[in-house]
């Protein structure tokens, strides 16, 4: 616990269903973003637009459940 990218690794393989994080760098969540693209998740920002690493929030699920947690990051 407390590293962005272990908990990215978690998502992806399948340990947790979701993760978000603010005031990320890229060094934070480039690797874990890309890992958990490609083990078949879902990455955006917080609006559910593209993610980049140069943003500071990062949303990463499953993909099953990311628009509810869209729905409850933005309440």
């Amino acid at each position: 616990m407390g590293s962005a990218a272990i908990d990215l690794c978690w998502v992806a393989c399948g340990l947790f269903d979701g993760f978000y994080e603010h005031k990320l760098e890229p060094w934070d969540s480039a690797a874990g973003g890309l890992i958990v693209n490609e083990a078949g998740g879902k990455v955006t920002d917080f609006s559910g637009g593209e993610f980049s690493v140069y943003q500071h929030r990062i949303l990463a699920t499953n993909s099953i459940i990311h628009d509810q947690m869209l729905n409850i990051i933005n309440k």
